[in-house]
């Protein structure tokens, strides 16, 4: 979680944490534990069925509509499964705060003075133990609402994933469904010191909250009247907000709706808990839980862990964790070893962007999946938007290769800009030849976000923010989307030819990846050979080999948006070795379309086969041997 304010490390409280350093002998990619790739479709749950078209700035639910769960009906879900996806991360779903008046409910009016966009952030959590009550058609049942949604999304053969903010929680936090002998954040503090290690907040004793000064032309809710947008939000002593300021008056750019979780780290830095045993990065997760069940650890620590059991227990299979890396990684072995005790097979994807703690979150924290952003994603958008080089994405896989099935690839979520944005590539099918190699290039999950399978470009206003994302901060349609929701038909029946034409590409490449046993198995690049040795063959172009005892497969790829590409490219002597193939032709049928057949010539143990390839085209040869 980004927002639009700049992530600043200088405002994160100082945790002090290793790299890992190991020597990787092995160049092939492979997993030993999993059979068949992953594939993640992130939904914003609030926007997913609704089919008003308004967007009016800043509008109401009444003005603009909202979704609801239950447009996740039996057809839908069977479309998403259908498009390839094994996992769906319903984002938004713990309650937080918004811009509705709930109070017939029991449910407290959120201050517009620190709630950003009128439907509200979802990284500002209010209620953990329940679900954010938009998205119930009956209030009062909002909890059993979700229970049959992940029921019938396990029905329809997917896993489901929720979020959860482990840095930071609401500045109002208040859960009125808390199970017996549960305390809220903050309910048992001693708010008289900064800091106390069974704290859950810190604070600035003696001194009150203030509103951030707002800029420019910004007014909460567009400048609309609003009893409680005074410019003044009740909170003595000030918390510390999340990003780490400790200013009672945040920034504008500070995360002022949110407050710091105290996770036992002093203002100095101090960690006061244990920390893990040196080589314990390599023991798996039951030593992990074993190792902290004898310890005392922070209250903060205990509250999410309980949270997150108690979703598991309601049949939710995974989490995504956000700003992970704000939280020390003694807290994520404690965390993440107690919910494989519960489901070894949980999902747990983390957001952490410093590379040098990847392997840290990975080995000591147990994370199963972080983001590539920094590497991957960084790298193919400036290779999308004309002044990057392939040449740099090879190396990437090389520097991740001991961990390279952890790294979750992805070209859209909802803190980037949407592919076809001016902002970002201003053409959605400058993703497709981006997509193939993001998914298979390794042995890594693969993530879409909805939308982006019919081009979405994020041009609407919604109020809260900038246009080229979907707005996370208020009520809002997603046009393309909407016309494949057909009046919850979820047929594409208003869709456009070209939306219809980019989510076939989408669907025939995702379910070619969870099928695909060379996907799971080796990798090699051949893209910097063949830089070298053959003609026509530039940065435009990226090619790679992927291979399994049943299936070899040569993948190219075309970014140029606006030349063919015509080369021979040369398979070399070694891949040709280990795919045992003696001189002589062999077939090769593209795995996309099933159309395009081309011979691989094998002369003298090194591989030839002739290619043209479109603007922003791709193939998937499997080699009939």
């Amino acid at each position: 979680m980004k927002r639009i304010q700049a992530y600043s490390l200088a405002l994160v409280l100082s945790i002090v944490m290793g790299c890992t350093s190991e020597k990787v002998s092995e160049k092939k990619m492979k997993s030993t534990t999993v059979k068949k790739k992953t594939v993640v479709y992130q939904v914003f749950t609030r926007l997913f069925g609704n089919t008003n078209t308004t967007n009016k700035p800043w509008g109401t639910i009444e003005e603009n509509g909202v979704g609801k769960f239950n447009d996740f009906t039996d057809k839908a879900l069977t479309e998403i499964k259908d498009l390839g996806v094994t996992h769906i991360w319903y984002t938004g779903v713990p309650h937080h705060d918004v811009i509705r008046d709930y109070t017939k409910f029991g449910i407290s009016n959120d201050d517009p003075d620190v709630v950003k966009g009128r439907a509200g952030s979802p990284y500002a959590v209010k209620d953990y133990y329940n679900v954010n009550p938009d998205l119930a058609v009956n209030v009062e049942n909002r909890l059993q609402e979700f229970e049959a949604l992940i029921e019938r999304s396990h029905k329809n053969g997917l896993k489901v994933i929720i979020d959860i903010v482990p840095n930071h929680v609401a500045r109002n936090y208040q859960s009125l469904t808390n199970p017996k002998g549960t305390k809220d954040f903050g309910a048992e503090d001693d708010k008289n010191v900064v800091y106390n290690v069974d704290n859950n907040f810190y604070y600035t004793p003696n001194e009150a909250f203030q509103v951030p000064d707002f800029l420019n032309d910004y007014k909460p809710l567009g400048g609309e009247k609003n009893p409680l947008s005074d410019k003044f939000f009740d909170e003595n002593p000030a918390k510390w907000t999340g990003n780490g300021s400790r200013s009672v008056k945040p920034s504008f750019y500070d995360w002022y709706e949110t407050v710091k979780v105290n996770y036992g780290i002093s203002p100095e830095g101090k960690k006061d808990f244990d920390e893990l045993p040196e080589g314990f990065d390599n023991e798996n997760y039951k030593k992990h839980f074993e190792f902290w069940k004898d310890k005392k650890v922070p209250n903060s620590w205990i509250k999410f862990r309980d949270i997150a059991l108690y979703w598991i227990d309601k049949g939710v299979d995974g989490f995504r964790y956000d700003m992970a890396e704000m939280v020390p990684v003694e807290f994520w072995s404690f965390m993440n070893s107690s919910i494989k005790m519960k489901n070894p097979d949980a999902f747990l994807l983390a957001e952490v962007y410093q590379p040098h703690l990847y392997r840290d979150y990975i080995k000591k924290g147990k994370m199963d999946y972080l983001y590539d952003k920094v590497a991957l994603y960084d790298t193919i958008k400036h290779v999308m938007q004309g002044h990057g080089l392939t040449d740099n994405i090879p190396q990437i896989q090389e520097d991740l290769k001991d961990i390279e099935h952890h790294m979750l690839h992805f070209l859209e979520n909802h803190d980037e800009q949407r592919i076809a944005s001016p902002e970002f590539a201003g053409n959605s099918l400058k993703g497709k030849p981006a997509m193939v190699v993001s998914a298979t290039i390794s042995t890594s999950p693969t993530m879409i976000y909805f939308g982006q399978e019919f081009g979405e470009d994020g041009s609407e206003n919604a109020g809260f923010g900038t246009p080229s994302r979907t707005s996370i901060f208020d009520y809002v349609g997603v046009p393309s989307h909407q016309r494949w929701v057909n009046n919850k038909q979820f047929d594409g029946g208003q869709s456009t030819t070209d939306e219809l034409n980019l989510r076939d590409f989408y669907k025939r490449l995702l379910n070619f990846t969870i099928k695909s046993d060379a996907l799971m198995g080796n990798y090699q690049d051949i893209h910097q050979y063949n830089r070298e040795k053959t003609l026509n063959y530039n940065t435009k172009v990226l090619s790679f080999v992927r291979w399994s005892e049943n299936e070899k497969l040569i993948i190219v790829s075309n970014f140029d948006a606006n030349d063919h590409h015509r080369f021979v490219l040369e398979i070399p002597s070694d891949i040709i070795k280990k795919w045992n193939l003696n001189d002589g032709d062999y077939d090769t049928l593209d795995q996309l379309y099933n159309k395009e057949s081309f011979k691989l010539n094998v002369i003298e143990g090194k591989g030839f086969i002739t290619l043209k390839l479109s603007p922003l085209e791709s193939f998937i040869l499997k080699v009939k041997s």
